[in-house]
């Protein structure tokens, strides 16, 4: 198990758009441990392998109060959306400290791969959807900041930035 390094936006790299996993293998187990790991370590919810730069359809979260339940996503695909919507406060690893709304679907239902291979069904609303619509964004490339109007964004750019100097000091 491994601590790995979670991109800190605006590199460019969280804008990749990842490739499905070909197969569940001791390659992609290894990931799902470490991105867990990662995870927890982080104190988040959710990871995308984006995140960790690995551009490969793969995400780990955990929304549960004890942090005992993880859910791994292999190649999701959004199979339905409610059609209620409303803003949520989202923050992401990637972008730490920083926390705005974005409007998301109520509830989602995707399909995917487990951490065995086994592919199911996962209905989820609330917490999971929006956590489930946050990490599936970055497979596509798109950080939670880009909901965000231009000026909003280009402040949180700026913040990012000044943070990064002067953590390389």
């Amino acid at each position: 198990m491994a601590l790995l390094q979670i991109l800190r936006y605006p590199d460019p790299r969280l804008h990749t758009v990842a490739k499905p996993v070909a197969s569940v293998d001791t390659r992609i187990q290894t990931l799902i441990t470490d991105m867990l790991q990662t995870m927890y370590d982080a104190k988040g919810i959710g990871l995308a392998a984006t995140q960790v730069d690995v551009h490969e359809r793969l995400i780990v979260m955990d929304v549960s109060e004890e942090r005992d339940q993880p859910l791994i996503l292999i190649n999701p695909q959004l199979v339905w959306t409610s059609a209620e919507t409303h803003l949520n406060e989202e923050g992401c690893l990637s972008v730490p400290g920083i926390y705005d709304g974005v409007e998301r679907f109520d509830a989602v239902t995707v399909s995917a791969l487990d951490a065995q291979g086994v592919s199911r069904v996962v209905e989820s609303q609330d917490l999971l959807a929006v956590c489930i619509q946050h990490e599936m964004d970055h497979l596509m490339g798109k950080v939670f900041v880009e909901y965000l109007s231009p000026l909003k964004r280009n402040r949180i750019k700026k913040k990012m930035l000044k943070a990064q100097r002067e953590e390389a000091q």
